[in-house]
């Protein structure tokens, strides 16, 4: 817009000193007068040379600056104007696209539980030689392991001997879960069915004992349990004897003793086989 109004004020300045007087641009068109009207019909002529017309000067110029004006008077629009951009909207736009997208967060993974023991270790290694000749008499220490469907949840091993009138039984076994949760509502269960006994200390982390007497034919029969859990695994332990003599029973103390015993052995084996 302001080279259009340049050349304007240009134009008028050599106007006024003369410097443009009788100056006449190059044809701008040709204008051919060469059909007469009459009453019934347009009579054609036949062709002549067109007369050359010069357009003024101010409309000539006019005609000439005018692309130039529709030029200038459309950037002007477009970078000043009403169709000019808003710096809001660009800066709204710039920071949209430098913004980056927003992740959602991660859910917290799920770790699986971990199992501090995988499968049973061996029940008969899992009191000393010493303590099977202590609680079972005459029984061979290397004692026998009974057979089991699933020897990686379940194993046990047993001795059991008659020395003169006197019997005794010992049995080993472990029992391996899939979790601690689980290893402790099998526990609980367990010692829900045998009221009676008490808690030991010092075994696992827990364990309970009980003891019962059975008779049959007037032959007395005492039986000692224990039950410690040591993480996702249980040890269980039963011992009992009779004598056949008096068809008596061991005190006791003698048959809770030995079983307590016995569980303190199997569970450090236990904790020693990982």
């Amino acid at each position: 817009m302001p080279q259009f109004l340049a050349h304007i004020t240009l134009i008028s300045e050599l106007r006024k000193t003369g410097a443009i007087h009788g100056f006449a641009l190059s044809p701008h068109r040709e204008s051919c007068d060469t059909g007469v009207p009459t009453a019934r019909r347009y009579r054609r002529l036949e062709p002549e040379k067109c007369a050359v017309r010069d357009l003024p000067l101010p409309l000539a110029l006019t005609a000439r600056l005018l692309p130039v004006a529709v030029i200038a008077v459309g950037g002007w629009a477009l970078s000043s104007g009403p169709f000019a951009a808003s710096p809001a909207k660009e800066n709204s736009a710039q920071e949209s696209k430098a913004e980056p997208a927003s992740t959602s967060e991660s859910a917290p993974a799920t770790s699986a539980a971990t199992k501090t023991f995988t499968k049973a270790p061996s029940p008969c290694g899992g009191v000393s030689t010493k303590t099977v000749k202590s609680l079972v008499p005459g029984a061979k220490t290397a004692g026998k392991e009974i057979a089991s469907t699933d020897e990686s949840v379940r194993r046990t091993c047993s001795w059991n001997a008659l020395k003169g009138y006197d019997y005794r039984w010992l049995d080993i076994s472990y029992e391996i879960h899939e979790s601690d949760e689980k290893a402790e509502s099998a526990y609980k269960e367990r010692i829900s069915e045998k009221s009676g006994g008490g808690a030991v200390p010092g075994v696992g982390d827990e364990a309970y004992s009980v003891v019962n007497l059975t008779a049959e034919d007037k032959q007395q029969t005492r039986e000692g349990i224990v039950y410690a859990r040591v993480s996702n695994a249980l040890v269980v332990v039963t011992y009992n004897g009779s004598d056949f003599e008096s068809k008596k029973a061991p005190g006791t103390d003698e048959i809770n003793k030995g079983a307590i015993k016995a569980v303190k052995e199997a569970a450090a084996a236990l904790e020693d086989s990982q």
